[in-house]
């Protein structure tokens, strides 16, 4: 009967009362109340799609409660190149997550076991690669050198950032000679791909975990599959840039969902680190 009908929504018109950010429409087409997105670290619970997850969301997601101890906090870009509107886009980013750069580092815990861990954040410069991420995660690894410390890093980012140049991919290398030589000190380092991990990030620390997982249904790649098309000018694999695409070609290990991934990474310290003392505190030494 048309008097229980509900009326159409208007366009344009919406209640000044009602946040703009209070639901979330998933690609399964279901609308997901923000505080429930949330309270699943942002995966739907109708279909498992992944959603970004804010860095420090994710750290506490990882990490033993009240474990971690931000480094290098104070680290923020400079513009060495001069490039158009750089500052003040760097400084409206800053403001706008709370971050003063892509990634967020620092030492902690997980299931008692040590390790450095460095968390990109998408949300600001979509998680591109300038010095400052570059330091911060060299930085991290050498601290774990030291410190005798597993490295974790997760990765979410579009790649080398453009406004540094060369500067930027500088950090490629940087940061690999630092896991070289934590790999000399017999220390691991398991790398965590999200989506989209792509660009510089990909082919440089990304990759060269000793344990590489990812989330499922995340996006990895170097260049974008309409480029690689273009300049191969044939059709690309079902699939293609995949995590599940990534494991069936043996770049990624395994593909854990996001709520299990503190398990599974408790799980392969215990077979790569020495067991935590009963007290729960490592002697480094």
């Amino acid at each position: 009967m048309g008097i229980f009908k509900k009326p159409p929504l208007r366009g344009g018109k919406r209640n000044a009362g009602v946040p703009d950010d209070l639901w979330t429409k998933c690609q399964c087409g279901e609308l997901i109340h923000t505080l429930d997105l949330k309270q699943h670290a942002y995966v739907c619970a109708h279909c498992n799609h992944h959603f970004l997850l804010p860095g420090r969301d994710r750290i506490e997601l990882l990490t033993d409660a009240g474990s971690f101890e931000e480094m290098d906090h104070g680290l923020y870009s400079a513009n060495p190149l001069g490039f158009a509107n750089y500052e003040r886009k760097t400084a409206d980013l800053r403001e706008k997550t709370g971050l003063n750069d892509a990634v967020i580092s620092g030492r902690a815990t997980i299931d008692s076991f040590p390790v450095t861990l460095a968390v990109m954040d998408f949300k600001y410069f979509a998680g591109s690669m300038g010095s400052v991420v570059g330091e911060k995660i060299t930085r991290a690894i050498e601290t774990a050198t030291r410190e005798k410390r597993a490295v974790i890093i997760v990765s979410a980012s579009s790649g080398a950032r453009m406004q540094e140049g060369m500067l930027s991919l500088m950090q490629m290398a940087k940061t690999c000679g630092a896991l070289s030589r934590h790999q000399e000190a017999a220390l691991p380092y398991i790398s965590i791909l999200t989506h989209p991990t792509t660009g510089g990030v990909t082919a440089s620390f990304a990759t060269i975990g000793d344990i590489n997982l990812a989330e499922p249904g995340c996006m990895i790649g170097f260049a974008g599959p309409r480029v690689i098309k273009e300049t191969t000018h044939q059709d690309l694999p079902k699939g293609f840039q995949t995590a599940e695409f990534m494991v069936e070609h043996g770049l990624v290990d395994a593909i854990v969902d996001r709520t299990k991934m503190r398990t599974k990474l408790a799980e392969l310290l215990s077979y790569l680190m020495p067991q935590p003392s009963l007290s729960g505190q490592e002697t480094l030494g």
